[in-house]
């Protein structure tokens, strides 16, 4: 972590002592390495650990970060079957850190970064995956009018509007014209299933790094990273999800493409929509390929912000300016799911 010298808080630590009920007897605050998309931070106090998440500095794309958009899911969540940290406060008021920030609770658990999961045993690998499908499931059935979420985003249509949006903010931070990309945004547009009226609240970013795991057990203990849900359709979570057996392993985005699965006791994707489609009660999955070029599109679309933002001087962490090299892979195959499965 990043030492706690190079970071002010003369205005932080009086703002959470008057704010932050308990709050007392700071002693440090460090910056999380990971995250490129907005800036977090672990407070230390003698009233125990914090996290602080913030947008971050610079002119950034509009509806881009919506912290308060996090906190506002987590919050009403958390009485739900979905587990998130505790939220304490957001704070509009960019004098006090820079930026809108929100404060949580500290979740003490493992984030694991490899999908493969080197460091499980065998039958915990299958484990985990079926409670990431739980849970995934567990959102998808939240009620949005119970946990006071109905202005949360449009019900209905919901790919025709996102393919909009990222096509939007992909040309926003397109910093070389690339083929395939140019490809994906003039077929899904023209390829969008039918509405077929299922909508839900959705993560938006659910994968393996962006859930906090139990230290010793295949036990969900938090979802974090929340900045682009929305109410939208189910599959297109799950699809995104799926994308991470698709995409081979590689030095920036990890993945299980090309690997044998069964071998290291992971569930194949057909298995994975099948126990999805059992704890929803879903009888099939139409139109899968579109899905997964949308999310493999979208993805790229999203690599392409984070790139384009190390360019200007704006991203989170020096991590982000490598990432505009996967643009055109995901570009790529998301135009073979096209050629030889849509």
């Amino acid at each position: 972590m990043n030492a706690q010298s190079t970071i002010d808080t003369s205005r932080l630590v009086p703002y959470l002592t008057d704010h932050l009920p308990g709050f007392k007897g700071f002693s440090a605050i460090e910056k999380f390495p990971t995250g490129q998309s907005n800036p977090t931070y672990l407070i230390t106090a003698d009233s125990g650990r914090y996290v602080l998440r913030r947008k971050p500095d610079g002119q950034l794309l509009k509806s881009a970060h919506a912290v308060d958009r996090e906190f506002r899911i987590m919050q009403a969540l958390a009485a739900t079957a979905v587990p998130v940290p505790k939220m304490y406060l957001l704070c509009n008021d960019d004098s006090i850190f820079g930026t809108m920030f929100y404060v949580m609770s500290y979740v003490d658990g493992r984030i694991l970064w490899n999908p493969a999961l080197p460091d499980l045993a065998m039958p915990d690998r299958r484990r985990l995956y079926d409670e990431m499908i739980q849970v995934l499931a567990a959102l998808h059935s939240v009620s949005i009018d119970e946990v006071g979420l109905n202005d949360f985003g449009r019900p209905g249509s919901y790919f025709d509007r996102q393919v909009g949006r990222w096509s939007k903010q992909y040309r926003a931070s397109e910093t070389e014209q690339l083929v395939a990309m140019e490809h994906l945004m003039a077929w899904l547009p023209d390829h969008a299933p039918p509405d077929d009226g299922q909508s839900s609240l959705i993560h938006g970013d659910y994968r393996l790094d962006n859930m906090i795991f139990h230290p010793l057990e295949p036990r969900t203990l938090a979802v974090i990273d929340w900045e682009i849900s929305t109410i939208g359709h189910p599959l297109a979570d799950l699809a995104y999800f799926c994308t991470g057996l698709r995409i081979p392993p590689g030095q920036h985005i990890q993945g299980l493409g090309g690997m044998d699965r069964a071998a290291l006791g992971i569930p194949e994707e057909a298995d994975l929509l099948e126990r999805y489609c059992q704890l929803r009660g879903v009888e099939e999955i139409r139109h899968w390929p579109y899905y997964m070029v949308f999310c493999l599109f979208r993805l790229a679309a999203i690599l392409q912000g984070v790139y384009k933002r190390s360019l200007d001087g704006n991203a989170s962490n020096e991590r982000a300016a490598k990432m505009g090299a996967m643009v055109q892979p995901l570009a790529e195959m998301a135009k073979q799911i096209i050629d030889k499965e849509a």
